[in-house]
């Protein structure tokens, strides 16, 4: 998940998208709680656990931040 606000973009994952949305901008979480409202701009659907991470993995290094700033 992406969640734009005015800090760089967050790359996390979640089972349920909405919830976790729901509680970032309801400020449950307290490390994210000063920065919104948040919304989402981009998200991707894994039907596969090992490759979801394996993904936030390569989004969290510097050639995936690239990728992520120059296509999303």
């Amino acid at each position: 998940m992406g969640l734009a606000s005015a800090q760089p973009p967050a790359v996390r994952i979640t089972d349920d998208l909405r919830a976790r949305l729901a509680k970032h901008n309801a400020g449950e979480v307290p490390h994210t709680s000063k920065f919104g409202p948040w919304r989402i701009r981009t998200y991707f659907a894994f039907d596969d656990a090992a490759r979801a991470f394996a993904f936030e993995r390569y989004l969290k290094s510097g050639s995936g931040r690239a990728f992520a700033k120059n296509h999303f």
